[in-house]
């Protein structure tokens, strides 16, 4: 085979595709450019804004129940802290009695040991 028959097949292969895309290219923008197009273009980004408000619709509600959630969670600890700040106080009453009664059984029992 001749070199320059290979050249020319290829060359005239590549001229053909750049043509081609040349044609295409010009009539994707005709296209894209026609009336029907921009009516397409705008319904679309018309749905896409419907889509973010009701996006952000349900992100708002999603963190008003956050907020909700947080402040019960609080409040229950806020509670059982109360709770065990009572306890707390309670058993330290119930040592301070047992300490006395004990005390008073000691006192009893040491003064009949001594009589």
């Amino acid at each position: 085979m001749d070199l320059t028959k290979v050249l020319s097949v290829v060359k005239s292969k590549k001229t053909g595709f750049f043509a081609a895309g040349v044609l295409f290219g010009t009539a994707g923008i005709k296209a894209l450019s026609s009336k029907d197009a921009k009516k397409f273009y705008t319904n679309c980004t018309a749905a896409v804004l419907r889509a973010k408000e009701c996006v952000m619709d349900t992100v708002a509600t999603v963190q008003e129940n956050a907020e909700d959630i947080y402040a019960e969670a609080q409040q229950i600890n806020e509670e059982r802290a109360a709770e065990a700040e009572e306890w707390e106080a309670y058993a330290e009453t119930d040592e301070a009695e047992e300490a006395e009664e004990t005390e008073e059984v000691s006192e009893d029992t040491f003064k009949e040991v001594a009589e």
